[in-house]
């Protein structure tokens, strides 16, 4: 038993067996003599629905996942360079691509389906959570636990350090401007484009932080409970397995009972 495999077995099966399953191999881990590989299995959190449809993704089309954290490092690069014109044209392939991906899904939802939605924004907007989700690791947006995947080799092309060539074309200096009024206004027109879409994306990504937090405690409180009531069944097996053991004793006892009871009336009545 190995954590990659767990792991892959885990967040590629049923998310609703995920915490019965993430338990029986923790505690088989445990009983290998393994208790450090149990503990990391335990520690591995149930994902959101929404990032479970993300990582389901990652098996069964990763083509279109791809491409969008693709389009999040072209994204970036836009911004550095405050290229206003492409940075535009560059949102609207997202949000293109972000609504084919949720068109190719399965019926869901308003909610699940804006949560996916979200999820999808945020594999474009940051690196650590597309990682996650190329390698079928994504837990939340809330919580990305990247460091815990460091020996995955995820599907993700390894960074090189340089940009795509048609971004290196592109970022090279070009000839003089002679209307140099045009060019401080064109970058001050970048400038304010970038510090809008900032603040929009930051206000979006608190109002999702928010409902995600409130996600994550909601579903680790169910968590905790369904780990309470397996327990609970357990106890209750033990229970009624001694129950059934103390009967078979009454039954038992009650015969030997009834025979000496028996024995006895029986010299009883041969004395007299």
């Amino acid at each position: 038993m190995d954590f990659d495999t767990v792991a892959g077995e885990l967040y590629g099966g049923d998310l609703a067996e995920f915490v019965s399953a993430r338990n029986k191999a923790a505690k088989a881990a445990k009983a290998e003599g393994d208790p450090e590989l149990a503990k990391r299995i335990q520690q591995l959190r149930k994902p959101t629905t929404a990032a479970a449809i993300v990582n389901g993704l990652s098996r069964d089309d990763p083509d279109e996942l791809r491409e969008l954290a693709a389009l999040g490092d072209e994204l970036r690069d836009a911004h550095t360079r405050l290229a206003g014109d492409e940075l535009r044209a560059l949102t609207r392939r997202r949000g293109e691509l972000v609504r084919r991906i949720l068109h190719g899904l399965p019926p869901m939802s308003d909610p699940v389906s804006r949560e996916v939605e979200a999820t999808l924004e945020a594999v474009a907007a940051d690196p650590d959570t597309a990682a996650l989700a190329l390698a079928g690791r994504l837990t939340s947006v809330a919580h990305q636990d990247t460091d815990q995947w460091f020996s995955l080799a995820a599907s993700v092309p390894p960074a090189t350090g340089k940009r795509p060539k048609k971004l290196v074309d592109k970022a090279e200096p070009a000839e003089p401007k002679r209307d140099h009024r045009r060019e401080e206004a064109e970058r001050a027109k970048a400038r304010a484009e970038r510090d809008r879409l900032r603040k929009e994306a930051a206000e979006r990504a608190k109002e999702r932080a928010t409902a995600e937090r409130d996600l994550v405690r909601t579903e680790r409180a169910a968590e905790q409970a369904t780990a309470r009531v397996e327990e609970l069944r357990e106890r209750l097996a033990e229970a009624e397995e001694r129950a059934e053991r103390a009967t078979a004793e009454l039954e038992t006892a009650k015969a030997a009972f009834d025979e000496a009871d028996a024995a006895a009336r029986k010299a009883a009545d041969a004395a007299g």
